[in-house]
């Protein structure tokens, strides 16, 4: 085996095993690999890169092999942020492409985007009752969003932009600002103070103010915190444990002597899948339920009355 091949085999394996400094003990082999499997370790070692095992994408690879290339430095360092651009508007181009010509009988993207935007609109709608409508425009969007951007991680040389903290912390802004704006509309200014002061009626709770104030203002600054932190613990934990497998099947193609590497990741990325779409529904109908529990409380009751 060349040396080359050597080198790029020791970095996979001590990346994705975690290791540091100790050398890996090579086993003679026979014939060395094919140009085609050289490529694809050199790819997997750089996708362990120096501190992770994230895949690289598309910006990443061109950043790489093509550094002169006009403004490729500054989309490197915002890859994240032009991510998240690139697919907002492709949501926004689908919308408009299913919107643009709408038929009594629909075609297949108006159908599926009608299935899509019914179902959502249910959600929200059977979440806060009466009223919920006004909200689905803004808790569907944030759905369909975070969910396109986490399907975004298991595409070849895409990124999920989710798996970035500095991405998740603005949406959970966004939901933190969008619940404070409509919670002050809602209630008006005497209203929102006086549910963040607990309501009180009587002695005892207008003595408890002090102690209710503080806590309800904190617990509104920790929700969009929560919000992110979950949302990016989970979606940055599957994109390094399916990177973490290409790189150890590709490492199998040293101690198997097979022309290509082991799909180990094939079963992890069917599980990506099905937490992608957990962790947007997650995210969503919490935000949905900060949205009620800001209403006033007579709709509120409204809405435990119609569910029970």
């Amino acid at each position: 085996m060349s040396s080359l091949a050597t080198d790029t085999i020791h970095r996979i394996i001590e990346k994705s095993l975690g290791a540091s400094t100790t050398p890996i003990p090579v086993i003679p082999t026979g014939p060395a690999p094919s140009e085609a499997v050289h490529g694809a370790a050199q790819a997997a070692a750089h996708a362990a890169g120096e501190n992770s095992v994230e895949l690289p994408n598309l910006l990443t690879l061109l950043n790489q092999y093509f550094p002169n290339l006009p403004g490729m430095p500054f989309f490197h360092h915002y890859e994240t942020q032009v991510f998240s651009l690139g697919i907002a508007l492709g949501i926004v181009l689908i919308a408009f492409l299913a919107s643009r010509k709408r038929k009594l009988i629909p075609g297949p993207l108006q159908n599926l985007v009608e299935i899509v935007v019914e179902a959502l609109d249910k959600l929200v709608c059977e979440t806060i009752g009466h009223g919920g409508r006004r909200y689905t425009p803004f808790l569907g969007t944030l759905f369909i969003y975070i969910f396109c951007m986490n399907i975004a991680g298991i595409i070849p040389f895409m990124k999920a932009p989710t798996s970035n903290l500095n991405t998740t912390i603005s949406l959970g802004l966004c939901v933190f600002f969008y619940v404070q704006i409509n919670a002050l509309r809602t209630n008006g200014i005497i209203g929102y103070l006086d549910h963040l002061a607990g309501q009180p009626r009587d002695v005892i709770g207008w003595c408890m103010v002090i102690l209710m104030f503080p806590l309800h203002i904190m617990e509104e600054l920790i929700k969009p915190v929560s919000l992110a932190l979950r949302l990016f613990g989970n979606i940055l934990g599957e994109d390094l444990l399916i990177g973490a497998f290409i790189g150890l099947g590709i490492t199998m193609v040293h101690f198997l002597h097979s022309p290509v590497g082991v799909p180990l990741h094939f079963p992890f990325l069917l599980l990506a899948i099905l937490t992608s779409t957990v962790q947007a529904l997650v995210f969503s109908l919490l935000s949905t339920i900060y949205v009620l529990l800001m209403l006033p409380h007579e709709e509120i009751h409204e809405v435990s009355a119609v569910h029970s």
